[in-house]
């Protein structure tokens, strides 16, 4: 992921930031459990990235996003990102581990949230960064104040 256009020197980004690391190192591990054939421990992982994918969302929408949607930039983009999330909540809530396809299932999520996590930590945030004016960040500031962020990492 990109680290040069300065966005991690602002905090409310930085943190949205290394939550999706998290998120990825859990990818990571759902991966390689699919992959023993342990759907029981892939289950439970995908358990953990639910938690945590939840109030990353609500975090960004009533933050990030809906600072950009006031001001106006870049809110086809947002709504895109928005759809994403229901669609991901959806996806987790309708996985069944002993369904023959759950495996191609959870893949086929876990690229789809990859993606979803490039194209905010490379257009998103740099966009934020670089155009929120004082009431957006404020925006930012009350939506990480009232959804604060998970505190314990994945383990590994």
């Amino acid at each position: 992921m990109c680290e040069h256009c300065g966005c991690r020197a602002v905090e409310p980004i930085a943190q949205l930031m290394d939550e999706h690391y998290e998120m990825l190192d859990l990818s990571g591990a759902i991966r390689t459990l699919l992959a023993a054939g342990d759907r029981a421990g892939a289950s439970a992982k995908l358990a953990e990235l639910d938690r945590r994918l939840g109030p990353h969302a609500r975090r960004e929408e009533r933050g990030v996003f809906a600072a950009l949607k006031e001001q106006g930039d870049f809110a086809a983009e947002v709504l895109d990102l928005e759809a994403d999330h229901r669609a991901f909540d959806e996806t987790l809530a309708d996985l069944d581990t002993t369904a023959p396809d759950f495996d191609q299932q959870v893949k086929k999520f876990l690229a789809e949230l990859s993606l979803h996590i490039d194209r905010e930590n490379l257009g998103v945030f740099p966009v934020t960064v670089v155009t929120l004016d004082d009431d957006g960040w404020e925006t930012v500031t009350r939506a990480h104040a009232e959804t604060p962020e998970l505190q314990c990492a994945p383990e590994r």
